[in-house]
């Protein structure tokens, strides 16, 4: 056990005294630094979010600086990054402007070590032990017989709320029962929420990843746009002001074409601004858990330092992995705080300058749509091969003139991703829509429809029991909404499938859009989405 007084400057009337027992943590480490989850918590911006650890090993506790950005002193002197440094009793250790002083160390003959209380017992289900909350309890289910989530409707609690800037929080949330999730990194799902007395379904890319299954994350910022439907920024604000750890709530999913599995490539070149960061944060981290052979330029730009999302785990991914190149931009000047990386917006000199080679690479690219559509016409103009360009928006759909070619991806056979990708994921079957659709606030873009012919049309909505004459250019969820037909809806862009409906006679025309969320066996089926379908002649609609 150690016992640490706690010294702030700032609040010099105030002593913080406090215990640590590594020995009874998982792999024996108390955690030290702002993200809210650390044993020992440090809330001031020189602190980083995993700054440092204190553990146990060989009998004798020990400090390690993890490559944090302020650094680290022990009893004065400046220490090196990932070595251990052995601590005593008045030992002082400097994280920020925080002192950490050791008054006592003590080892209870009756404490035992992770290790030696797993060997001490027979039954794995017998062992009692203080975990994060992110691990399944050992406790609580035999660890061999956890069931996978791969689609469809689930039931899970929020487990922790980790605050990433100012007005972006991430939430982390557990299957309830235990479950483990299975999904494509890029991909979304969709949270079932009641709020006013109203049923309302919002989706949000996945930001965790798949190779940690226990858990499952979504990263949010406050006022966040949303679709026609919602008032903006509704669901975004009200998870920020109602979601704690405890709560509990419905998600469906994962779906999505935006991800690493469909779009296999060795070099990889990631383009994101704000709230865009969170797919290519999922695809980065299972690329590095995976020790996937890929080449990785990650590209992001944010208003300011304070508002770059995952800063200090970016920052530590680019020291720790060399196929993993982070550059950042920054568009607004801050008083007081001096930025050393580039400044101004995504242009063709600064793309040719953070990627030379950037014609050799598949990219993604997630942002606000002006950014999109400037990182769109920059590739365009520098003669990219545009069946390589992948595009999401977390927003609705924006209209620009389509992708041409179609973008339809080169796969690889043998070398980086793919072989790593195939391998964890052979059992699982190929994404199929879901009983509960989601609705997408990270939808891929959609070129503007044909300008369509004159179209007399009649369409029966069979369960509400009205016929409605029609003769105008209005989808078929346009029909229904102005006829006080319910259907779910959130992209308007075909990539969700919230407003899938079954047709039960007639035909319908999508004209130049692709319905992405309808598997083919849908279509066999007779679904249809009926945001981006046009009625012709006599429709009838399960509605």
């Amino acid at each position: 056990m150690l016992k640490l007084r706690v010294i702030d400057p700032q609040q010099p009337n105030e002593l913080k005294e406090l215990e640590l027992r590594p020995e009874e943590m998982l792999q024996n480490q108390c955690l030290v630094g702002r993200f809210p989850n650390c044993s020992l918590v440090l809330d001031s911006s020189e602190v980083s979010r995993m700054h440092g650890k204190f553990f146990l090993k060989d009998n004798d506790y020990y400090f390690t600086d993890l490559v944090s950005s302020g650094g680290s002193r022990l009893n004065g002197e400046v220490i090196q990054a990932q070595q251990d440094y052995p601590i005593k009793t008045s030992d002082m250790i400097q994280i920020g402007r925080f002192i950490l002083v050791i008054s006592d160390i003590s080892f209870g003959s009756s404490q035992k070590t992770f290790v030696e209380a797993i060997n001490s017992t027979t039954d794995l289900k017998q062992v009692q032990i203080k975990q994060p909350k992110d691990y399944i309890p050992l406790g609580t289910i035999d660890p061999g017989n956890i069931q996978r989530w791969t689609k469809g409707e689930i039931n899970v609690e929020c487990l922790q709320v980790i605050d990433e800037t100012h007005d972006v929080k991430t939430f982390r949330f557990v299957a309830d029962p235990p479950m483990l999730f299975t999904y494509k990194p890029g991909q979304f799902l969709t949270l079932h929420l009641k709020i006013n007395g109203e049923e309302v379904d919002r989706s949000y890319s996945i930001s965790s990843t798949p190779s940690r299954p226990h858990s499952l994350e979504i990263t949010v910022k406050r006022v966040a746009a949303a679709s026609s439907d919602v008032p903006p920024g509704l669901v975004s604000n009200w998870l920020h002001d109602n979601i704690k750890a405890g709560s509990k709530l419905k998600l469906s999913g994962p779906m999505g074409k935006f991800n690493l599995f469909d779009h296999p490539a060795q070099k990889l070149f990631f383009i994101s601004a704000g709230s865009g960061i969170t797919p290519m944060m999922s695809m980065s981290r299972w690329i590095l858990d995976t020790m996937s052979d890929c080449d990785i330029i990650f590209y992001h730009c944010a208003r300011s330092p304070k508002d770059i999302i995952y800063r200090s785990e970016l920052e530590i991914m680019s020291a720790r992995y060399p196929n993993f190149k982070l550059v950042v931009s920054t568009t607004r000047p801050e008083l007081g705080n001096s930025w050393l990386s580039l400044i101004g917006r995504l242009d063709a000199a600064m793309l040719q300058l953070i990627a030379p080679d950037f014609q050799e690479r598949t990219v993604f690219v997630c942002g606000p749509n002006p950014f999109m559509e400037t990182a769109h016409d920059i590739l365009e103009g520098l003669d990219f091969p545009m069946e390589q360009y992948n595009e999401e928006s977390f927003g609705a759909p924006r209209k620009k003139k389509p992708v041409s070619p179609t973008a339809k991806q080169s796969t690889t056979n043998g070398n980086g991703l793919v072989g790593g990708l195939k391998g964890m994921f052979n059992n699982i079957p190929e994404q199929q829509h879901l009983d509960s659709p989601p609705d997408n606030s990270s939808t891929p873009v959609k070129s503007p429809p044909k300008p369509p012919a004159s179209n007399k049309a009649t369409i029966n909505f069979s369960k509400s029991g009205k016929e409605v004459n029609f003769n105008g250019e209005e989808t078929i969820l346009e029909i229904a909404e102005s006829n006080d037909v319910k259907i779910k809806s959130n992209c308007r862009a075909g990539s969700c499938g919230a407003c899938r409906k079954k047709k039960l006679e007639g035909s319908i025309d999508y004209r130049d859009n692709e319905p992405d969320a309808l598997e083919e066996e849908d279509k066999q089926m007779g679904f249809i989405l009926t945001c981006i379908s046009y009625p012709v002649g006599r429709v009838v609609i399960d509605a």
